[in-house]
């Protein structure tokens, strides 16, 4: 059961071959299986997710579901508020809080029926790309125990490739979905910014910042989106405007044909730097759009060369003006410094968030501080805003030739734990391929493109589209899965379920 997608769950359910309660505990009884080795989750909510479900049932034996995805258990990143369940942000200067509200997202899961099981892991406020940086330990790659998920969303994706959920929602503001989903072989999208409410989403980067589906098929992920997406006047970065049809793009593209699709290779994300064996399963899978119908032309981003640089100004920036909230006199963790007696509130203020933050966070505040400060804001931050706006144009023009933009999604398979934890800027270097689309704002998808031949572990094709044209990633995804489906002779995930079952063992 817990091996089926979300899509051919709902049908099961709709068909009344199994319940709601079943499903989620088959998915409880997972994580009690495997989450001591994996630990995709910071929180599980048993008891929660369990009267959810009941509820889902008793409305489904009413003739009163909600939605297609209407009893179908979710997991969801530990930066987005729940009411009544711990939002840590894989920080200690978070431990224990629990909010009084839900996020928006989390919201439209409830009203949608969706059991939710718990919280999941993550680098710290969303800051690292393997989920090393989280104040309660690492998650661990289903494939290889010993390597990491990806980041920072590691522990939701994690929690879909081990098979522990069928769904999962992360976060993404420099790629924190989908690399994640490259390195553990599960389908991972950034939608347009503005899609996705960030109402209740603990903000790393106000201006980069995108909760999206994390699942193991194309459909599922649009299925998720619509639940997810669409207006909200709580937050002022949101699009008021309808969604497209994502699920009938999904639909459409599993049938394979592309024909008259455009499709432009990004000339700068490629090439050195990128490991041979993510290459070869990209060509094949371009090879593959190629057969389906699509137009391949080669495209120049000049100024995505300079994204990376870019990003590491305006992200820390931008964290370091969040996180000042985080001072230990309205909430979360308070220590007081020893040997003071008496101490000030700008003594306490230090002495926690020298104890509740980690070295990354730490790092990033440092920088950002510096970005800001007089004398050197026009020089740093000011100047990354205009190479921002650079690219924005450089997407532009390459959109004008192409109905979307491919790449690999990160430049190698999923790394050894501890393997670039002491070199920051190694680790930076993974969000090289994903980072442009959070700077323009618009949506991207990684899909599962094979394992490498050096190591045999997954690597991920990346779609990006013009902003609010989410329903093209769904199409050419959904084309892309079936295609390479039929070519391995079923899902890549099938594998995923050999490795996590020895690893339990």
């Amino acid at each position: 059961m817990i091996r089926h997608s979300a899509a051919e769950l709902a049908a099961a359910l709709e068909a009344g071959e199994t319940t709601s309660v079943a499903l989620t505990r088959a998915c409880l009884d997972r994580i009690a299986e495997v989450d001591g080795s994996v630990h995709a989750f910071l929180h599980v909510d048993a008891e929660g997710a369990l009267a959810q479900a009941e509820a889902s049932d008793a409305r489904r034996a009413a003739g009163e579901t909600r939605g297609p995805l209407d009893g179908i258990p979710v997991a969801v990143k530990d930066v987005l508020a729940t009411e009544g369940l711990p939002t840590t942000c894989g920080s200690r200067i978070l431990e224990g809080w629990v909010p009084p509200y839900d996020a928006t997202v989390v919201t439209r899961l409830r009203e949608a029926g969706l059991p939710i099981l718990g919280k999941t892991n993550m680098d710290e406020f969303a800051m690292g790309s393997s989920t090393e940086h989280s104040a309660y330990g690492p998650t661990r790659n289903p494939w290889d125990l010993d390597r990491i998920p990806g980041g920072s969303g590691g522990g939701s994706a994690a929690a879909v490739a081990a098979f522990e959920a069928p769904l999962a929602v992360g976060t993404d503001t420099g790629g924190s979905i989908r690399q994640p989903g490259a390195v553990t072989g599960t389908v991972g999208v950034k939608p347009t910014y503005g899609g996705v409410s960030r109402y209740g989403l603990v903000a790393l980067a106000n201006s980069l910042d995108q909760a999206g589906p994390v699942t193991r098929t194309v459909l599922d992920s649009a299925l998720l989106h619509e639940v997810i997406g669409g207006h909200d006047p709580r937050d002022s970065t949101s699009i008021d405007q309808p969604l497209p049809a994502l699920v009938e793009a999904a639909r459409a593209g599993a049938s394979g044909d592309l024909t008259g699709l455009r499709v432009g290779v990004v000339t700068e994300l490629g090439g050195e730097g990128y490991q041979p064996g993510v290459l070869a399963r990209f060509t094949e899978a371009l090879d593959l759009l190629v057969e389906a119908g699509a137009e391949v032309v080669e495209v120049s981003c000049p100024t995505f060369v300079h994204a990376l640089a870019t990003y590491y100004l305006i992200l820390p920036a931008e964290a370091s003006s969040n996180l000042a909230k985080f001072d230990a006199m309205r909430y979360g963790l308070r220590t007081w410094p020893e040997g003071v007696e008496s101490p000030s509130a700008e003594e306490v203020m230090r002495a926690t968030r020298d104890a509740g933050f980690g070295d990354e966070v730490k790092r990033r505040i440092i920088l950002g501080t510096y970005a800001l400060s007089s004398g050197y804001y026009d020089a740093y931050y000011g100047q990354a805003q205009k190479v921002r706006t650079l690219i924005s144009r450089d997407f532009a023009a390459a959109f004008e030739k192409a109905d979307v933009l491919v790449s690999p999604t990160a430049p190698t398979t999923a790394f050894r734990l501890g393997e670039k934890l002491d070199d920051p800027i190694a680790m930076y270097l993974n969000d090289l391929a994903t980072i442009p689309a959070n700077l323009a704002g618009v949506p991207g998808i990684s899909v599962p493109s094979g394992l490498a031949d050096e190591d045999g572990l997954p690597a991920g094709f990346q779609v990006l589209a013009p902003a609010l044209a989410d329903d093209r990633l769904y199409r050419v995804g959904a084309a892309l899965e079936t295609l390479l489906a039929k070519k391995w002779g079923g899902p890549l995930l099938d594998r995923a379920h050999a490795l996590a079952e020895e690893a339990a063992r």
